[in-house]
């Protein structure tokens, strides 16, 4: 009995604790922009660690904003969602990337993550079989990893059996078209891009993961169709679905594996960027030798495809720039290594800084610039060739509709 009076007593006590405890609490909305920068020195190259809020000015749409919210590097760092997307075509990077030593090389890196780090990886080619496949899911696991790198070989050149055991052909199994519509029955998503300059691309998306892209220029008069295609475009689309859907709490990174040759039309290579940025996904490319020939083809062919409005070559280190990321080039075994060690590196040694929005500041739907200029002084009290990196740009979370977000934007 005496236990029991006192478990009541103790029952009320605590009643108008926890309802004065709910009284009390305040709900404010607060709505906040935060960017990753990189910062290296000009003359050494290597990033730089010792900065304090006061060394940074951070400008939205050419405005500065005051930054409320700053980190170094290691300090509380979310964890990354890796991914890698190795382009396997055999006239380009799948000629080296098919080589024991330099997937070993990369394996020896990968292996060096830390436990809460992930990786994910996804093989294809752009040229002969369009075929694409998740080599792994997200994993910190080292052998999982390192099989994964052990099916690229089999993969490399023209694919005329069934693929090796343990991969995942990439599909799109939603559907969303309606037949009403006089939409193929397995077009699963179609995407219509307009460009600056009038032009318009189309992207149907099936449900085998292929791509149909066309495009009409403002005229109406030049129209370019590709079929079956998988591109640059369409890889970065499911590479940050697949992130974004399974690591939402992790910082997207992808680390694009290629000899820099990939076909975009420009229009697409923007809608790209607009994904990355809206995403807040960090892109990279580790770009490998082109072979003899293409170097002599390339300088010619650039002006030719650019007429058309395709991009030939470069379009990965405009992601990277835009995006905040690194564009590293390797040709001897021993670079992939250290090209992915210095990616990685570059990942977690960023600052976070971040911005509050007013309360009055219109959720607009659109992409605002973000620009991040550092000053820092040596011993000798001179400023610093500093060299920054982040991403360009943000969008504030809209209170539209999307169709309406679309139509504002």
């Amino acid at each position: 009995m005496r236990t029991l009076l006192l478990l009541i007593i103790l029952a009320l006590v605590s009643f108008p604790i926890e309802a004065q405890e709910i009284e009390d609490t305040i709900k404010i909305k607060t709505r906040v922009v935060f960017l990753d920068a990189l910062v290296k020195d000009k003359k050494t190259n290597l990033p730089i660690s010792s900065l304090t809020t006061e060394n940074f000015e951070v400008f939205d749409d050419g405005k500065p904003r005051n930054i409320s919210y700053f980190t170094r590097e290691g300090q509380a760092r979310k964890p990354l969602a890796l991914v890698l997307i190795l382009d396997l075509r055999e006239d380009g990077a799948g000629r080296f990337l098919k080589r024991p030593e330099i997937l070993k090389a990369m394996e020896d890196e990968l292996a060096k993550l830390p436990p809460g780090d992930e990786v994910a990886i996804m093989a294809m080619d752009v040229a002969e079989d369009e075929e694409r496949y998740w080599l792994t899911d997200f994993t910190s696991d080292r052998a999982r990893l390192a099989a994964a790198l052990a099916r690229v070989p089999a993969l490399c050149g023209p694919n005329e059996g069934p693929p090796p055991e343990g991969v995942e052909r990439i599909v799109v199994t939603e559907q969303k078209a309606e037949n009403a519509e006089g939409k193929p029955d397995d077009v699963t998503h179609t995407e219509t891009i307009r460009g600056r300059n009038g032009a318009t691309v189309t992207r149907e998306t099936r449900r085998d993961g292929s791509v149909n892209v066309k495009r009409v220029d403002k005229d109406g008069k030049v129209t370019i169709e590709m079929h079956d295609f998988y591109d640059m475009a369409a890889a970065v689309r499911e590479a940050t679905r697949r992130a974004v859907q399974l690591r939402p709490n992790s910082q997207t990174s992808i680390v694009w594996v290629s000899d820099g040759i990939a076909p975009i039309f420009f229009e697409d290579r923007d809608a790209t960027e607009q994904i990355l940025i809206r995403d807040n996904v960090i892109f990279n490319s580790l770009t490998v030798e082109m072979r003899t020939l293409l170097k002599f083809i390339v300088p010619v062919g650039k002006p030719i495809a650019g007429w058309f409005g395709v991009s030939l070559y470069g379009s990965a280190k405009h992601l990277a720039q835009r995006s905040g990321g690194e564009a590293v080039r390797v040709g001897r075994v021993k670079d992939y290594g250290s090209g992915l060690q210095r990616i990685i590196g570059n990942l977690t040694a960023r600052y976070s800084l971040g911005f509050a929005l007013a309360e009055d500041e219109t959720d607009d739907g659109r992409m605002h610039s973000l620009e991040v200029r550092v000053k820092a002084k040596d011993e000798k009290g001179r400023n610093r060739k500093l060299q920054v990196s982040s991403r360009q740009g943000y969008y504030m979370s809209s209170t539209l509709s999307r169709e309406a977000a679309a139509r504002a934007q």
